[in-house]
């Protein structure tokens, strides 16, 4: 059988086993493996290199992020021909949100890599998302645009999601503000509370409906926190 370069580098390398590792995830070999290594490295024990920036996996996940959308634009686009924008942005929403990408890190074993100094088992909602992010970022610029597309389509999208189940899903977020639209209703989501925690935040929101509190939520995801509020109120609203 004969090696490509990346992988006649690796067996040579002290990263070997990492790299071993990012294979079975990616399919391929990595090139730059200081580009994983950083994907992973969450905040807390980052170290600040130049006025302020820090070498932590922010910046990958930043352009993950923007990696990660385009790429599941397209693929709703060519799905759904007859669909019009305001399904696929809520699809798209779906698709990328925080709980979704946390479950799509576990199931790939990404989480396994990350390193912090949060408390074992700290129920922080965004590390593990923000790590499938910035491994995403990494691959973009280890392998380029093409490179990064195929991983998430064919070993993301095509092994890990159920379309039709996110189809479904309920977005209680939306659901009630389509339902303040249409019952002429005043409707607000209400910061009560940004308490940090431990190297964390944690948010409570409320939300109100003609000023009246029909249902509150709290998370450490500012999003998952007004969905679990926005749930509660379908609930109390019988919506």
């Amino acid at each position: 059988m004969k090696l490509i370069p990346s992988q006649l580098k690796q067996l040579f390398s002290s990263d070997k086993v990492f790299s071993k590792s990012l294979k079975n995830i990616l399919g391929f070999y990595p090139d730059n493996i200081l580009l994983y290594k950083q994907a992973f490295r969450h905040s807390s024990i980052a170290q600040e290199i130049k006025q302020g920036v820090r070498d932590s996996n922010e910046r990958l996940e930043f352009l993950g992020d923007a990696v990660l959308g385009a790429v599941v634009a397209e693929y709703l686009f060519k799905m759904f021909p007859y669909k019009d924008e305001g399904f696929l942005t809520k699809m798209r929403s779906k698709m990328v949100s925080r709980a979704q990408l946390n479950q799509l890190s576990a199931k790939l074993g990404i989480d396994k890599f990350i390193e912090s100094s949060l408390e074992k088992g700290s129920n922080s909602s965004a590390i593990k998302g923000d790590a499938f992010e910035a491994l995403l970022g990494a691959v973009y610029l280890d392998k380029g645009y093409d490179s990064a597309r195929d991983f998430i389509l064919n070993r993301i999208i095509k092994s890990h999601v159920d379309i039709n189940e996110i189809e479904t899903r309920e977005d209680y977020k939306s659901k009630l503000i389509e339902w303040a639209q249409k019952e002429k209703k005043e409707l607000r989501f209400n910061m009560l509370e940004e308490a940090n925690t431990k190297n964390d935040k944690l948010f409570l929101i409320e939300v109100a409906v003609a000023a009246e509190p029909k249902g509150r939520g709290q998370h450490h995801s500012k999003r998952r926190a007004e969905q679990i509020a926005a749930e509660a109120a379908c609930q109390s609203l019988n919506i």
